[in-house]
C-alpha cells in the first residue's frame, strides 16, 4: 500500500472513532427515549394525565438516534443494499461502479448536510421549533448535518481506498 492509501486509511480510523462516538449519542437517546415512553404511558393510562409535550421530545430524541445510528451504520456496513453487479460480473464490475456509487452517495449525502446547515441555521425566525414545547430545532438539524458530513467523508475514504485497491482482488471496504 502506498502514502495516499495509508493516508485514506488513517482518515478511515478517525472516522470509525467519530462515528463511535456519534453512535454511543445515539445509545444514550435510545436509553432515554425507552424511559420517556415508559413515563408517558405510565402517566397516560395509569394516571390517567398525558405530560405536555411528549411527542416534542420523543420527536427530538428519534432525531438524535437517526444522527447517532448513520455514521456508524455506514462503516459497520448495516445499512441495507443488493449487489447484484457484484453477483453477475464479480470485481471486475464492481471496482467501476463502486467508484460512481460512492462518489454520487457522497455528493448527495454533502448536499444533505448542507441543506441541513442551511435550514437549521434559520432557526426560530423560520419557523423550526417543536409545536408544544417551543424548543429550537438549530442543535438537531446540526447533529443531523455532522452525521450525514461524516457519511459523506466515509463514502469519499473508501473510494479512495478503492481506487488505490482497483486492481486487487477485492475492495476491502466491500461487505460480503
Amino acid at each position: 500500500m502506498n502514502e495516499n492509501a495509508n493516508f485514506a486509511g488513517n482518515g478511515l480510523k478517525w472516522v470509525d472513532r467519530l462515528s463511535t462516538i456519534l453512535a454511543v449519542v445515539g445509545g444514550v437517546a435510545i436509553v432515554f427515549l425507552v424511559g420517556l415512553t415508559v413515563v408517558g404511558v405510565f402517566f397516560r393510562y395509569v394516571l390517567n394525565d398525558p405530560i405536555f409535550g411528549m411527542d416534542d421530545l420523543a420527536t427530538l430524541t428519534l432525531s438524535v438516534i437517526v444522527a447517532g445510528s448513520m455514521a456508524y451504520g455506514a462503516r459497520a456496513g448495516s445499512h441495507v443494499y443488493v449487489d447484484i453487479l457484484g453477483m453477475v460480473g464479480g470485481r471486475r464490475v464492481t471496482r467501476y461502479t463502486d467508484i460512481f456509487a460512492r462518489g454520487l452517495g457522497a455528493v448527495v449525502v454533502g448536499l444533505s448536510a448542507y441543506a441541513l446547515v442551511k435550514q437549521g441555521s434559520c432557526g426560530i425566525r423560520c419557523g423550526n421549533f417543536t409545536p408544544n414545547l417551543a424548543i429550537e430545532h438549530r442543535p438537531f438539524y446540526m447533529l443531523l448535518a455532522v452525521s450525514m458530513g461524516l457519511y459523506s467523508v466515509i463514502l469519499v475514504l473508501e473510494m479512495i481506498v478503492g481506487l488505490f485497491q482497483f486492481r486487487a482482488s477485492e475492495d476491502p471496504n466491500e461487505y460480503l
